[in-house]
């Protein structure tokens, strides 16, 4: 459904009118508001309108952007036909965003968002209500894309629902779903095969009926990033974008990269947290004892900073799936915490090695569809008994 460059021409001049809308008119009308309109008469921003998945950030000229893994907009729309123009971050085929978009549970396109932008219709049911849903489905390092407008033709969106709980999943590329389309384990990373909703991460949050945020990012860890070379990585760690959007090599969000906006923690509290990171510390760490304890010392450190911005989330320390390494020393971590805090609303789960003989193997040796629902259905069932969900 590419645009024409005709249409890219016509759209530069309308962008202006179409970003604010009132619920009950286009996105192309009412978007001025005369010296003489009253307060109650101004346009709304339509993307007030709609449920923000994850660190979703509306930037001052009227953008929705999305960054991180699962960030995007959920709504519902009453009306004939939804325009959505969504542009991304300049870059290659194996970097662009990875976009998906849902109606009634359904994805109805998958594409790469392209810097030029791309104009996607959804054909409405009238006075039927659909359920839309939009989805950075890659992370947030290669690139970044927006939502820059939505035409609602004449008919009207609100919010999705809310669901019954809310998670937060902090972790690496297993979190992001890292090649999960691509079933060649010698394969490299693309952003095009990468896929959080087959992920562990989002399929856990489904099977609690939880509103989710992903914090994620590929080859991170909390004291060191992917080592090849046994050296650390000290620039590649979670822990130093946790108060953030997020963080990108790429463009970002227009102007503004994620990495210097402060993420508001307020805007979504969760019952439940989970840690999964380690497996990228442990290509640096391995068996050796010191580089152990700082792995040790320095996840105490973040599992503070967590809890000081949420302060009655359980929160649950997990790892395993591609690398068990530091299992031992997350536990031992946990413990730390707790002894030096008294604080006792955590736990520890230990995710099941792969079995790619039995399940299949993705990229680079990444976890298969298949391993993560398997993971999903453990991490969900081990939460819902102890939480008494």
């Amino acid at each position: 459904m590419k645009m024409r460059k005709l249409a890219a021409v016509m759209l530069s001049g309308l962008m202006a009118f179409s970003l604010l809308t009132g619920c009950g008119s286009s996105s192309s009308e009412g978007a001025q508001s005369g010296s003489n309109e009253s307060k109650e008469d101004a346009p709304v921003n339509v993307f007030e309108n709609v449920k923000l998945l994850g660190r979703t950030y509306l930037s001052d000229d009227g953008k929705l952007w999305m960054g991180l893994s699962g960030t995007g907009a959920d709504f519902d729309y009453t009306g004939d036909k939804l325009t959505l123009f969504i542009v991304g971050n300049a870059g290659g085929p194996k970097d662009r965003s990875r976009v998906g978009i849902y109606v009634d549970g359904e994805r109805v396109k998958d594409f790469m968002a392209p810097s030029g932008g791309e104009m996607v219709d959804i054909e409405g049911k009238g006075s039927e209500p659909i359920n839309v849903k939009v989805v950075k489905l890659s992370e947030c390092a290669q690139s970044c894309c927006g939502i820059s407008m939505m035409n609602l033709n004449g008919g009207t969106i609100t919010p999705a629902a809310e669901k019954k709980h809310k998670i937060e999943i902090i972790g690496d590329s297993i979190t992001c779903g890292y090649g999960v389309d691509d079933e060649d384990a010698n394969h490299s990373f693309s952003s095009s095969t990468e896929d959080c909703t087959k992920s562990y991460s989002i399929k856990t949050a489904e099977l609690l009926d939880a509103d989710y945020s992903l914090v994620s990012f590929s080859g991170y860890g909390i004291i060191s990033g992917y080592s090849g070379d046994g050296k650390k990585h000290a620039d590649q760690l979670v822990p130093t974008y946790y108060s953030k959007y997020g963080f990108t090599y790429a463009a970002g969000f227009g102007s503004q990269k994620p990495q210097d906006i402060e993420w508001d923690f307020s805007k979504f509290v969760p019952e439940v947290i989970v840690i999964n990171l380690g497996t990228n510390d442990a290509s640096y760490t391995k068996s050796n004892a010191e580089k152990m304890d700082d792995y040790k010392t320095h996840y105490v450190e973040f599992l503070k900073d967590i809890r000081s911005k949420n302060a009655d989330a359980r929160i649950y320390c997990t790892l395993g799936i591609m690398d068990t390494t530091l299992c031992e020393t997350v536990k031992a971590a946990a413990e730390a915490y707790t002894a030096e805090t008294g604080d006792s609303n955590i736990r520890t789960f230990d995710f099941p090695i792969q079995n790619s003989a039995e399940d299949g193997i993705a990229a680079d040796w990444h976890p298969s569809d298949k391993t993560h629902t398997k993971s999903a259905e453990l991490l969900a069932e081990f939460i819902k008994t102890d939480m008494g969900w």
